[in-house]
């Protein structure tokens, strides 16, 4: 959402790299996108672990925020052990806790995220479960649910800065907004302070309680959000006419942060739940959100709780821009 937030991007600098390397283009330029169809490899993961500590978490590019920062209300605390792996329905399912008692001492976040970035163009797809109530505590903060990729941002109006916002959900509204709210963003660039956001943005106002499977297809100068299945925004440029779609390599993630305080009733702690059932990824592939769920469905009949075999040379490199 083109919305003042704090936007510090956080990470391991030892185990965040981009495993990808120059080649010439313009800075800006989009046209790779889809250049060798389904023959760029994919990303699979449906989140057989055990915990945020297990080593095969790490050794298949994930971990758990530990960091303290932004987004979300200053001096609250992102703990790697609100990222937990639990049954339900008899799968297994990551699941993001946020806690808050109305201060900001007593209030944590919560994020699972991709510790590299090489993630640009193709179709992005994941199935989250959001909750509109808290599982325990007073209901009515302002919490934001989420799905998202991201690449760092080294200063104002960074001319390669790459967001998208698949889904930023709002049970209880925030920002001026009344929820429930959900929104796609993809963005351009962006000023911290003072804040100006240079984004395309999309809104439903509706809940988005319970598991939805959330698709993004980017390539040919698109960005196109589905909620199961059914297209709910297509994004191009940004307010000036400068275009959304990523010019640097992301990371996708997953997190759930409270946007202030406000909101809280009395003084009882509050803890809410988000889960991630499985996320997906086709590198400079179009694929449609029905065939991205018959693509789950198969990994799964054949027992693949993991693969990754995304390929970056040749036609599949991705455009690395100059220093700067």
């Amino acid at each position: 959402m083109s919305r003042q937030r704090t936007t510090i991007f956080l990470v391991a600098a030892a185990s965040i790299a981009s495993m990808v390397s120059g080649a010439n283009a313009a800075i800006g330029s989009t046209g790779q996108a889809d250049r060798s169809s389904g023959t760029c490899g994919v990303l699979f993961d449906d989140f057989q672990y055990k915990s945020a500590t297990d080593p095969d978490l790490a050794d298949h590019g994930w971990n758990a925020r530990s960091e303290m920062g932004g987004p979300g209300v200053p001096g609250t605390a992102w703990p790697a052990s609100n990222v937990s792996f639990v049954s339900t329905g008899g799968q297994k399912v990551a699941q993001l806790r946020a806690t808050t008692n109305g201060t900001a001492p007593g209030t944590t976040n919560a994020e699972l995220r991709r510790t590299t970035m090489n993630l640009r163009n193709g179709t992005y797809a994941t199935r989250v479960r959001y909750a509109d109530k808290p599982a325990t505590g007073p209901d009515g903060d302002h919490l934001n649910e989420t799905a998202f990729a991201i690449g760092p941002t080294k200063f104002d109006y960074d001319p390669i800065y790459s967001e998208l916002d698949f889904t930023e959900y709002l049970p209880n509204g925030g920002w001026g907004e009344t929820g429930p709210i959900n929104f796609q963003t993809s963005w351009h660039t962006f000023r911290e302070d003072p804040w100006d956001a240079r984004t395309a943005e999309s809104r439903q106002a509706r809940s988005l309680n319970g598991w939805h499977t959330y698709v993004t297809q980017v390539g040919n100068g698109h960005a196109r959000y589905y909620i199961d299945g059914k297209l709910t925004a297509d994004h191009t440029v940004d307010q000036d006419g400068n275009t959304i779609l990523p010019r640097q390599d992301m990371s996708m993630n997953w997190n759930l942060w409270f946007i202030d305080l406000d909101a809280h009733q009395g003084t009882a702690t509050s803890e809410y739940h988000q889960q991630i059932d499985w996320a997906y990824y086709a590198k400079n592939d179009t694929v449609s959100p029905a065939q991205a769920d018959a693509r789950v469905e198969k990994f799964r009949k054949h027992d693949t709780t993991y693969q990754d075999t995304l390929i970056n040379t040749g036609s599949c490199e991705n455009y690395q821009p100059p220093e700067h």
